[in-house]
């Protein structure tokens, strides 16, 4: 989970190696409205969200032997809905400073998510509470350490 830029997809993918998973980029269970309203420069709403966040859940239900999934999940009831799919699921949050998460944004090419729009998650972010089941790690690590980082934890 995280905002865009944080690197849910090379994370999630790598991740999804070490541990013989299947990834999964949520992203690509957007509806074509979602994806169209953000690449507009805004901001989508929880009535955007909520049938997109059920298709996550369901994904995840669907992974009989479990499966990742690069989820923005900004919000605890956002989660509480993917956890109602898919009880037992574990979030890994990939989370760094504004200016970092800022200048990934602005350095990549072809994403429908304008740098603009990182604000707008950054004030909907709601961390993971205590008792969620989850791991925060930090983006100024490598992908590599980051993924080795949640490999352990998921595997300890």
């Amino acid at each position: 989970m995280g905002v865009s830029g944080s690197g849910k997809t090379t994370v999630g993918t790598m991740l999804g190696e070490k541990l013989g998973l299947p990834y999964r980029d949520g992203d690509d269970l957007h509806p074509q409205t979602n994806i169209d309203k953000m690449a507009r420069g805004e901001a989508l709403d929880d009535d955007d969200r909520w049938p997109w966040l059920k298709l996550v859940g369901q994904w995840l239900h669907q992974q009989e032997s479990g499966g990742i999934i690069g989820c923005s999940a900004l919000k605890r009831s956002y989660r509480d809905l993917i956890r109602s799919a898919a009880p037992g699921v574990k979030f890994v949050h990939v989370h760094g400073t504004e200016e970092l998460l800022s200048e990934r944004m602005n350095a990549r090419t072809g994403h429908f998510m304008p740098p603009s729009l990182l604000k707008s998650q950054l004030e909907t972010l709601e961390p993971l509470g205590a008792d969620e089941d989850g791991l925060v790690v930090d983006i100024a690590d490598s992908p590599k350490v980051i993924a080795q980082k949640a490999a352990d934890w998921l595997t300890g």
